[in-house]
C-alpha cells in the first residue's frame, strides 16, 4: 500500500493510495493489466501521429496506460494540459503537435510515474530540437487542480486518457477543468463507461478500480455532471467495447458492460444559437481535407454542411472559429448531407456501428456526410 501524503492541501482518500500502489507499485509494463480497459484501441494511427510517437522514448511507452488516442485537432501553439498524465507519453508526443511556441504540462499524483516522465525531459528536447522545454510536470491531483499550482483560465484545451474514473469524485474534476480552461478551452478525454450504475461491491474492488472499470461512470451521469459544471453537452467522438477475460473478474461484473468512448466538452458562453451552414476551410494539419468532428458531423474542406445550434456555438466561440466559414441559415439540409439534430447517442450503440465499418481515423467517430445513419 502506498504511504499516505498529501499535496498542496489535497489529501489522499484510501481510492488514491490504491490507485498509486496499483500504477506505481504493481504495474510495471502494461502486459500487467488484467482487462484491456486502459489499453488503447488497435485502430489505424494518423501518419503525423504514429512519427510522433516514434520519437517518445521506449521506456517512457513501456509505462503507458491508456484506453484511447487523445489527440484533438488544431494544436500549433496550444496551451494544452493532461490530467492524470503518467509516464509522459502523450505530454511528449503533444509536445511535437503544438510546436515550440506551444506548451504542455502533465499533472499526476504517482511520484514514481512523474519521476520517470522528468528523467526523459532533456532527451526529448533535444530530440525534438527545441532550444528550451515546452513541457513540464506537476504533482499533483485532478480534483485539485488550481491547489497544485496551475492557474484559471489559462489552458486551451485540457486532454485525459482512461483517468478520469480513478478519481472518486468526478464531478470535482469537471469542475476543476472547467475552471482551469480559458473560454472557448476544449476538454477532449478518453475514458470508461459503463452500462448502468455501479453496485458497491464493483466500486469497492480494488482489482477493478485499479483496471478502470471499478469507477466507471455510468455514460448517462457524464451528461449530467457536465451541464451542472458548466460544459456544452458532451459529443460523443468514438466508442470501442471493452472485454475482460478474467474469470473471477467476470463473475463480479455480472451484466456489466463497459465501453471506452471519447467525448469533446466545451467551455461555452451561455445562450441559445440558432442553426447555420458552414463551410470547412480545409488546411487543418492531419485533417486538410476532411474533418470528421464527432460521431455526427465530419466536414470535408469547401463543401457546406449546416449544423445545430451547438454545433454552431462551438466552431464560432472555439480555436476552430478561423477554420470555418458560417453563412446564415437557409437551404436544405438534405442536400448538405446532414441532418440537423441533437448530438446525444449512446456509445454503446455507436461502439458495434464502428466495429462494422471499415477503420477510420483513431481519433475520430463514424459518421460522415454521405453516411450519417448510424448516428440515428
Amino acid at each position: 500500500m502506498a504511504e499516505e501524503q498529501s499535496v498542496k492541501g489535497f489529501k489522499d482518500t484510501t481510492t488514491h493510495l490504491d490507485v498509486k500502489d496499483y500504477y506505481g507499485k504493481r504495474l510495471k509494463n502494461s502486459a500487467d493489466l488484467q482487462t484491456n480497459a486502459c489499453v488503447t484501441p488497435a485502430k489505424p494511427i494518423p501518419a503525423f501521429i504514429r512519427q510522433a510517437l516514434s520519437k517518445v522514448h521506449p521506456e517512457v511507452t513501456a509505462r503507458y496506460y491508456g484506453c484511447g488516442l487523445v489527440v484533438p485537432e488544431c494544436l500549433e501553439g496550444c496551451r494544452i494540459l493532461d490530467l492524470g498524465s503518467g509516464s509522459g507519453r502523450d505530454c511528449y508526443m503533444l509536445s511535437q503537435l503544438v510546436g515550440e511556441k506551444g506548451h504542455v504540462t502533465g499533472i499526476d499524483m504517482t511520484e514514481d510515474q512523474l519521476e520517470l516522465a522528468k528523467t526523459y525531459l532533456e532527451h526529448h528536447m533535444q530530440e525534438f530540437g527545441y532550444k528550451k522545454p515546452n513541457v513540464n510536470f506537476v504533482l499533483g491531483y485532478i480534483e485539485a487542480l488550481t491547489e497544485a499550482g496551475l492557474e484559471r483560465n489559462s489552458f486551451d484545451i485540457i486532454i485525459s486518457n482512461c483517468v478520469v474514473n480513478l478519481a472518486p469524485d468526478k464531478k470535482k474534476v469537471l469542475a476543476e477543468a472547467y475552471d482551469v480552461l480559458k473560454d472557448g478551452g476544449e476538454f477532449y478525454f478518453s475514458d470508461v463507461y459503463s452500462s448502468a450504475r455501479l453496485t458497491d461491491e464493483i466500486k469497492n474492488h480494488k482489482v477493478l478500480w485499479g483496471e478502470c472499470l471499478g469507477g466507471a461512470l455510468w455514460w448517462k451521469d457524464l451528461l449530467q455532471l457536465a451541464e451542472e459544471v458548466g460544459f456544452s453537452p458532451p459529443r460523443l467522438v468514438t466508442a470501442a467495447i471493452i472485454t475482460v477475460d478474467n474469470k473471477e473478474l467476470k463473475e463480479i461484473l455480472g451484466d456489466y458492460k463497459f465501453i471506452s468512448a471519447t467525448y469533446r466538452l466545451f467551455k461555452l458562453p451561455k445562450g441559445t444559437t440558432e442553426p447555420c451552414q458552414v463551410m470547412y476551410n480545409g488546411g487543418i494539419t492531419g485533417v486538410e481535407s476532411s474533418f470528421q468532428f464527432d460521431c455526427q458531423y465530419t466536414f470535408q474542406a469547401d463543401k457546406v454542411v449546416e449544423v445545430d445550434g451547438e454545433m454552431a456555438k462551438i466552431l464560432t466561440k472555439s480555436r476552430f472559429a478561423e477554420d470555418f466559414t458560417l453563412q446564415p441559415p437557409g437551404g436544405s439540409s438534405e442536400r448538405c448531407g446532414v441532418k440537423v439534430k441533437a448530438s446525444i447517442m449512446d456509445p454503446f450503440e455507436l461502439a458495434p456501428q464502428l466495429e462494422k465499418q471499415q477503420p477510420g481515423s483513431a481519433t475520430g467517430g463514424c459518421c460522415s456526410t454521405q453516411a450519417a445513419t448510424c448516428c440515428k
